[in-house]
């Protein structure tokens, strides 16, 4: 048995493994890729906060963990045939331990919805779930009708990349635990991603001032994917949300992209799930988070 740490050259090794449970509990194909996993690591130090076993050159274990403020969170997965030999609490040790190092006040673990063994293992250590998110999605098989009357929408402009981020940043400022994000940490960040397209990023105006935005990613989870979308709070019971919505999947479709996902808060307050229902779209997969403090 070998534990080491992860490399951007796992990525889709670790989609694989996290897929063997999704399966697992879902009984169906897991759609999860390597862009994905890409994305849940980007802000994760490979050499310090990853953790990958491997059993005779098969990788059968794995975890990542990354501090937000004073919280810290992480993510672990055990092939299902390597389960119940430890696997998963040795990796929770590991997690827990890097993460108190670094200064975390209490823990947050994510698990498939469903999933019996973490569950078990989760609960044994004292975690209770605080809250889930869902992982909605949906077929575009042909063009989407758009609102008559819907808003100018406009493709993002890179000079205008730090009101973007200002507008994403108020949009998600009263959603539960966000976490802010400097805008040059946040710049440099989306810049350097393989699948940097700002092509698929757009915006509403009320004059000069961005009232609603959108970021979109191409190629990810076996389609398009609405990594956020945000309305910021002066502007919000207009409509905007479900324009961009709407703009993004047919900008999708154009492009030979017949799904697309995305990932929300189930308890979220402002009414994108319902929103996202509105437009068709269903709930394939759901996540629970789980919260212990530190002793």
């Amino acid at each position: 048995m070998n534990v080491r740490a992860a490399t951007k050259g796992d990525l889709a090794a670790i989609a694989e493994l996290f897929g063997s449970v999704d399966e697992a509990v879902r009984g169906r194909p897991s759609k999860l890729d390597a862009d994905a996993v890409d994305g849940w690591l980007q802000t994760t130090s490979f050499d310090t906060n990853t953790w990958l076993v491997e059993e005779d050159g098969v990788l059968v274990a794995g975890a990542f963990a990354q501090l937000h403020g004073r919280r810290g969170v992480f993510a672990g997965a055990v092939r299902p045939s390597a389960q119940g030999r430890g696997l998963g609490g040795r990796l929770v040790d590991l997690a827990e331990a890097r993460l108190a190092d670094e200064g975390a006040e209490r823990f947050h673990a994510w698990t498939v919805a469903g999933d019996a063994a973490a569950d078990e293992l989760v609960r044994g250590r004292g975690y209770r779930e605080v809250r889930r998110f869902w992982d909605m999605a949906m077929e575009i098989r042909v063009e989407v009708p758009e609102d008559a009357q819907r808003p100018a929408i406009e493709v993002f402009r890179e000079e205008d990349a730090y009101e973007f981020h200002a507008a994403l940043e108020e949009a998600f400022d009263d959603h539960w635990e966000h976490q802010p994000e400097p805008f040059d940490v946040w710049w440099s960040r989306q810049r350097a991603r393989s699948g940097y397209d700002p092509s698929l990023w757009f915006v509403i105006r009320d004059g000069a001032e961005i009232a609603a935005a959108v970021r979109n990613d191409s190629n990810r989870q076996a389609g398009g994917y609405v990594a956020a979308l945000g309305v910021r709070s002066r502007w919000r019971g207009r409509g905007y949300g479900r324009a961009l919505l709407l703009h993004s999947f047919n900008e999708f479709r154009r492009r030979g992209l017949t799904r697309v996902s995305l990932t929300v808060d189930a308890g979220n307050a402002t009414g994108a799930t319902q929103l996202y229902e509105s437009v068709g779209m269903y709930v394939d997969q759901e996540n629970v988070i789980w919260e212990r403090l530190r002793p």
